[in-house]
């Protein structure tokens, strides 16, 4: 028995939505750094590459990265021989750093196969790092072959294109059924890259540009009056907060103490400064208990803050002068110097920049005659 949906999409296909798409794209595609012109072959290791830089960040910010892994890493051969202290060094300021460890393992594995990515998605898939969007997004793009990726911007197009009001977590199966159903068997990468400049561009999340839009004529989300209704935002879960500590310890040369973080986990393998667990509360109560040696500590105005995915925090930041020339086991000393290129997190970074000026000022200097703050001993 053929449903309601069904006979939707076959509607949608019959009026040619493939074409369309795609004949836009011949007349707008924007010109991005790791694209191949137009009638050029992609690159799959380019491609790959960009994808994984692209997932949370848009295309303005993971341009930058794409440039300069290229420049350094040409061939996912080049990038699988790398440190991966390296290539965590250059994921910098991009957040989610579990991409940098799985796009190293990912290059090394691809290497050790002779250097060529498989093109199905079901090998891709055997990938580390590699999930069914990426998957996707690599065959339909480097490999033409007939898959339907599905990013936030694409489901978006869907769901207002179908008026699917349920929302996108919860209407997986019908998404997935449609993107396939609408895929084209001809030339499935440029309709997979037009849909994400379709998403980027047009169809947007707040005032979509209908009257540019390629899908006009088919969509019913438009059709109802309402495009941006669709789909449902549904209910938004309040973010936890969180508080912390951050040490900062600066040495007469004006060097201070990082370490680096585990390997798994939030922020894995980056550099930050040392400090105390994140926990649920009021940044009021936050002390220097969590110093990790002693030390005359002084807190600085202020405090840090960053919205992770699932929480926000506040860092409250401490600092003093160095009690010796050594640095504490497990940790170094950074050049102010080398902030950039030392593998820190934005938040790190951040937190690195605010202690040093604070630390250098001359009220900071002044309040270190007082009696000094609660110390680890």
């Amino acid at each position: 028995m053929v449903s309601s949906l069904d006979r939707l999409r076959d509607q949608l296909k019959r009026r040619g939505v493939a074409t369309d798409v795609i004949d836009w794209w011949g007349r707008h595609r924007r010109a991005l750094p790791w694209r191949a012109l137009a009638g050029a072959k992609p690159d799959p290791y380019r491609v790959w590459l960009s994808e994984v830089l692209l997932q949370q960040t848009t295309a303005t910010g993971a341009a930058p990265y794409f440039l300069e892994f290229v420049r350094r890493w040409p061939t996912v051969e080049a990038l699988g021989a790398a440190p991966l202290e390296a290539v965590m060094q250059s994921f910098a300021g991009l957040g989610y750093y579990s991409r940098a460890r799985n796009l190293h393992a990912c290059a090394q594995a691809v290497a050790a196969a002779g250097g060529q990515f498989p093109r199905r998605e079901a090998d891709l898939l055997r990938l580390p790092g590699i999930g069914p969007y990426t998957a996707a997004a690599i065959a339909a793009i480097a490999f033409d072959e007939a898959a339907a990726p599905i990013d936030g911007n694409i489901a978006r197009i869907l769901s207002r294109l179908m008026a699917f009001e349920t929302p996108v977590a919860r209407n997986r199966p019908a998404l997935e059924s449609s993107a396939v159903a609408l895929t084209p068997l001809s030339r499935p990468g440029d309709y997979a890259q037009a849909l994400m400049d379709i998403g980027a561009t047009i169809c947007r999340p707040r005032n979509p540009d209908c009257e540019r839009c390629p899908l006009a004529r088919a969509c019913l989300g438009r059709r109802a009056g309402a495009p941006e209704s669709f789909p449902s935002k549904g209910e938004r879960k309040a973010r936890p907060a969180r508080v912390g500590a951050a040490f900062y310890v600066e040495r007469a040369d004006g060097a201070f103490l990082a370490r680096r973080r585990p390997p798994r986990g939030l922020l894995g393998s980056t550099m930050e400064l040392p400090g105390g667990s994140w926990v649920e509360g009021e940044i009021q109560a936050v002390d220097a208990s969590a110093a990790p040696f002693a030390a005359s500590w002084r807190r600085l105005p202020g405090y840090v803050e960053h919205v992770f995915t699932h929480f926000s925090l506040r860092l409250a930041l401490y600092a003093a002068p160095a009690p010796s020339a050594s640095a504490p086991p497990g940790m170094v000393w950074i050049n102010p110097n080398d902030i950039g290129s030392s593998g820190f997190s934005g938040l790190m970074k951040k937190a690195a920049l605010s202690a040093a000026s604070e630390f250098r000022s001359p009220a900071f200097k002044r309040r270190s005659n007082a009696p000094s703050a609660k110390t680890r001993s």
